[in-house]
């Protein structure tokens, strides 16, 4: 490994170790400075801080023949007022796509609306999202978080879908016992392959490489070979030119999500020449993680970042 790439891999590793700080992120919250310099390089990756935002930009690009799935960003939520509060938000999400028509997916973190707390709270806190969203075209889709919650965040996952089969899960590449959480998953939902932006131990992981690839196009077959609808959630070439020539986007069962901000020129290259692929728009407050494993996962994002915060123009992403 050459000088530059040892200096990558510690700047992601760096990131994602800050990601996780409380302090830091209480910093940037509480101080309106750095907040405001900071936001400039967060609003390339997140449509702003209200729903009505957030439905604009998704507006937009369903207009241009994406799919559209949308956030209001947070997690670790501690204080049941406040879980209660992301759950009426999101409901309030769910109703507005609802009163549109607009078909769409509402992602979220279980720890945003109680996972925290306790499994009983995420878990009902999630029907009454589904109650919202039953009978309509929007699919509720449960992001996945460090591994420390994934089997919390599973065991609320399969407790939910005997009740409400249009919930769909995350599932992260690089987390070792990923292959065994997707064969017990035996529900109907859509499956979001992930490549995982956490930092894990090397005991419970594979670090970013062509192992991790394959590892990822494996679950991809693996869980259409099952009968799942899958989200393809990956900016990598070589994993995207794979599942092109594979001819997995031909049918319902596949689909190329990618997260808002990152490479719309290659999104626009994908749905130029038909192929199916959503966009992912977080909205909210809670931009800090977000935009800190949005830098770590490429490090070169670093650049453009600090490019948007000595600028203070708007973002333009060019869909």
């Amino acid at each position: 490994m050459n000088e530059h790439l040892e200096l990558e891999q510690q700047l992601t590793t760096a990131l994602k170790s800050i990601a996780r700080r409380r302090d830091l992120k209480d910093y940037v919250e509480q101080n309106p400075q750095v907040n405001r310099i900071l936001r400039q390089a967060a609003l390339r990756y997140i449509a702003g801080d209200s729903r009505q935002e957030g439905l604009e930009v998704g507006e937009k690009l369903r207009r241009r023949g994406y799919s559209l799935s949308i956030e209001y960003i947070g997690e670790n939520t501690s204080d049941a007022i406040q879980c209660e509060q992301a759950t009426a938000e999101m409901i309030a999400l769910i109703q507005e796509l609802k009163q549109s028509g607009v078909p769409g997916r509402v992602s979220f973190d279980l720890s945003h609306i109680g996972l925290m707390i306790s499994p009983s709270l995420a878990y009902s806190n999630l029907l009454e999202m589904a109650k919202q969203a039953e009978g309509t075209n929007i699919e509720l889709f449960i992001s996945m978080e460090e591994s420390g919650k994934t089997e919390g965040i599973l065991s609320v996952y399969k407790r939910a879908t005997a009740e409400c089969s249009s919930i769909g899960i995350t599932l992260q590449a690089h987390l070792t016992r990923t292959r065994e959480d997707l064969a017990e998953l035996t529900s109907p939902g859509r499956i979001r392959i992930v490549k995982g932006a956490y930092q894990e131990s090397e005991y419970l992981s594979i670090a970013r490489s062509p192992e991790l690839n394959e590892r990822y196009l494996e679950l991809v077959e693996a869980a259409i070979r099952q009968g799942h609808q899958v989200s393809v959630a990956t900016h990598d070439d070589t994993i995207i030119n794979a599942v092109l020539e594979r001819g997995w986007l031909t049918n319902s069962q596949a689909e190329l999500e990618m997260l808002y901000g990152i490479r719309p020129d290659l999104a626009n290259r994908i749905r130029s020449e038909g192929n199916p692929i959503r966009i992912y728009v977080p909205f909210g407050h809670e931009w800090y993680l977000y935009l800190c494993h949005r830098i770590a996962e490429y490090p070169p994002n670093l650049y453009q970042a600090v490019i948007d915060m000595v600028s203070g123009k708007g973002v333009d992403n060019n869909y």
